[in-house]
């Protein structure tokens, strides 16, 4: 579904990918794991298009998206949840979902995916007519994923989903972004801190660092990966 090749991104002057090689095939949860600042979000940010890179190619089934606006690659089945959320805080729940499914014409599906987002997080339906920036930070992290599930996309990027979230809140989202993948048969490319987690639910698996790709492996392996366990998963 998605291949990254050779990939190199710069901010100015700043080599922050160097060379990135991955795959996703179709269904599965891949998760990228690395310390801060070793070039998780920013291979997102490429992905997307918000972060063009100067060198390398991006496929989305097939076809090169390395240079195409973030709108063109959104309308094509790829929806990002930013790190930190990034909801419109003065507009309610229901305008926050809203927004997500902009590019949509489908009503009937729409109202369908609603239900279904709903259904995820029964929280949401409660507080629909609630501005999101008054909803608790689990709240607001379930409403960036709401938002991006109403695009309808074929793989979803999830950046550090888990990031300031209690325990249990942790525990919750990532059952759910389970979920999603089985049920609705979305792609997934998880970036998260929290390794341990993100290996559980994750099929396979990419350590980077300092912008390039050290480790590639099943998830199973990795979490069975001495140097996984002693730089990643405290062990």
């Amino acid at each position: 579904m998605l291949e990254l090749q050779n990939v190199h991104t710069y901010y100015g002057n700043i080599h922050a990918l160097k060379g990135i090689s991955l795959e996703i095939k179709s269904g599965e949860i891949i998760t990228l794991i690395g310390a801060n600042g070793a070039g998780k979000s920013t291979t997102l940010m490429s992905i997307c298009g918000v972060v063009p890179p100067r060198s390398g190619e991006i496929l989305f089934r097939g076809e090169c998206i390395t240079q195409k606006s973030p709108d063109h690659i959104v309308a094509l089945g790829v929806c990002q949840v930013p790190e930190g959320r990034h909801i419109f805080p003065q507009l309610t729940v229901q305008e926050n979902l809203d927004m997500g499914a902009f590019l949509r014409t489908d009503k009937e599906e729409i109202k369908h995916d609603l239900e279904y987002v709903f259904s995820l997080f029964p929280i949401l339906a409660e507080r629909r007519a609630q501005a999101g920036g008054t909803l608790s930070g689990g709240e607001q992290q379930m409403l960036a994923m709401s938002r991006a599930l109403m695009a309808r996309p074929q793989l979803l990027l999830l950046d550090e989903p888990s990031m300031g979230l209690a325990p249990l809140i942790i525990r919750q989202i990532f059952e759910i972004i389970k979920k999603i993948n089985q049920e609705q048969d979305t792609t997934i490319f998880l970036v998260e801190q929290n390794a341990n987690q993100a290996l559980h639910i994750a099929d396979r698996g990419y350590v980077i660092e300092n912008g390039a790709i050290t480790i590639s492996d099943s998830a199973e392996n990795l979490l069975a990966n001495p140097d996984v366990q002693k730089a990643y998963l405290g062990i």
